[in-house]
């Protein structure tokens, strides 16, 4: 009976997921989504703790409970800007979950098998699952707490490494160790005879063995990955987290946690090749940190930067129809959001035609720029994405570029030794007037320079965004 009742919950609890994960491809439906996703997880954790095998209620609702607390308060703390990095300590997170999750499996295992068949009846739970299995089964188990292991040690040293890098605590620059990808090589095949080694003895340390090894491929496989491909390496990061928690859930023969693993593993891993199809990258040569690439030199940029002040960009915005708004990286860092939202009311006050242009790689994070839109109270439906929105830069008056660079990058098309050589890009420069709001003359966090800043119809808005904002936010009349 308890164990039927713990499954339905699971049952229930797996059908959320799903709804929040479906709810979450679109902006009016992703608060709703996530809703579903706390009551799936609030239900998985209650069915868990009363299931079969459970005890030492008291320390895991206290365990439970300071997780909140601290969950709480780092929440709290969290800027919108900070999101990238707080996403990627959380899959780091996971990834450590999985490896002492492994472990303890491990230790269980032994134990086990220690007893005799007069002790072995009397277990529950865990053990219990143990204990019903022949030498065969038994290495299957091994193997799936190996992997688990393995997966999630490369996730927790890659997510630390991509954390550093997101909050620039590490440099962005793509950096390997002499002879690059040959390491990662190496340790792996060390792993996979460590694998062998393993299922042959069953002793601990060629487990403990693998796991610095997987602790030093996922720290020098991001380190190999430069800044401007952070965005797919968080969205893989959390492809990982989910395959790590499924493989532990084969060893715990927890269904709950196999079935959300497997939803979070394809999920993240779909996502991440769509971003890599938006870059126009190699999904392998991204994850690899530096196959591939362009040879030969960038293409020269001719002409001069022209600044323009904050009456000129008022007068351009004051004659306009029709404006497209391109927010960037640089919008989240001076926290621009509600002044971009406040700008969007006086225009659209004034019955000119304003949306937004979202690229799909904008921002350090899948979906951040929508999520800072929300915040601010931009209304859903004038914020577009790329393919909905390309086309009608001809026929847009202004365009204004809110600390963005790569993603309206022409080089992207006119460069074919650019670092970015067919990358989809946003086409703002047929716009008949663009105006780029950028802190200064610097190629900024990707380090490409941009030919859009020396166009004749591209003048420069200089300074904080935020602050330029609110000085021009008067002058719309």
């Amino acid at each position: 009976m308890e164990f039927g009742f713990t499954t339905a919950v699971y049952v229930v609890a797996a059908v959320l997921f799903i709804l929040s994960l479906g709810g979450l491809s679109g902006q009016e439906s992703a608060k709703r989504a996530v809703w579903y996703g706390i009551v799936g997880m609030a239900l998985a954790v209650i069915a868990t703790l009363i299931g079969p095998g459970s005890s030492l209620w008291l320390l895991s609702v206290l365990l439970i409970a300071g997780g909140g607390i601290i969950g709480y308060y780092v929440a709290q703390r969290v800027q919108m800007t900070e999101m990238p990095q707080l996403v990627a300590a959380m899959h780091s997170l996971v990834g450590l979950a999985a490896v002492f999750v492994g472990f303890n499996a491990h230790i269980e295992l032994g134990r086990v098998l220690a007893m005799d068949d007069t002790a072995r009846k009397s277990l529950e739970g865990f053990a219990a699952l143990i204990a019903k299995k022949d030498a065969v089964e038994v290495n299957i188990l091994r193997v799936e707490l190996f992997l688990g292991v393995f997966i999630g040690a490369v996730t927790f040293t890659g997510s630390v490494v991509a954390f550093g890098k997101l909050a620039g605590k590490v440099t962005s620059a793509a950096t390997k160790l002499p002879g690059g990808h040959a390491l990662n090589a190496g340790a792996a095949a060390v792993s996979l005879l460590c694998l062998f080694w393993y299922l042959g003895t069953g002793g601990f340390f060629p487990l403990l063995l693998m796991t610095l090894l997987a602790f030093f491929i996922g720290y020098h496989l991001i380190m190999g990955i430069g800044g401007a491909d952070m965005p797919v390496v968080v969205s893989m990061l959390n492809s990982y987290s989910g395959w790590a928690a499924a493989a532990i859930g084969f060893s715990l023969g927890n269904d709950l946690l196999i079935v959300v693993g497997a939803l979070v593993g394809s999920s993240g891993a779909i996502l991440s090749y769509i971003m890599c199809k938006a870059m126009n990258r190699s999904f392998i040569s991204v994850i690899l940190g530096g196959f591939g690439g362009t040879g030969g030199p960038a293409m020269e940029v001719e002409g001069e930067m022209v600044a323009i002040d904050t009456d000129g960009v008022a007068a351009a915005l004051n004659d306009a129809d029709s404006v497209i708004i391109i927010p960037g990286y640089g919008m989240a860092v001076a926290q621009a959001q509600q002044a971009v939202s406040e700008l969007t009311r006086k225009l659209r006050a004034k019955g000119k035609n304003v949306r937004f242009a979202i690229h799909p790689v904008a921002g350090r994070l899948p979906g951040h720029m929508n999520v800072l839109l929300a915040e601010a109270k931009v209304p859903y439906d004038i914020v577009l994405e790329m393919d909905e929105i390309n086309e009608d830069f001809p026929d847009t008056d202004v365009a204004i570029v809110i600390g963005s660079n790569d993603i309206v990058n022409p080089a992207a098309q006119e460069d074919p030794n650019s670092p970015i050589a067919g990358m989809p890009v946003l086409e703002c420069w047929k716009a008949k007037q663009v105006i780029v709001l950028k802190r200064g003359q610097g190629t900024g966090y990707s380090g490409i320079e941009n030919p859009l800043f020396y166009k004749e119809n591209t003048r420069m808005y200089y300074g904080d965004a935020k602050e330029s904002l609110d000085k021009l936010l008067p002058m719309i009349d």
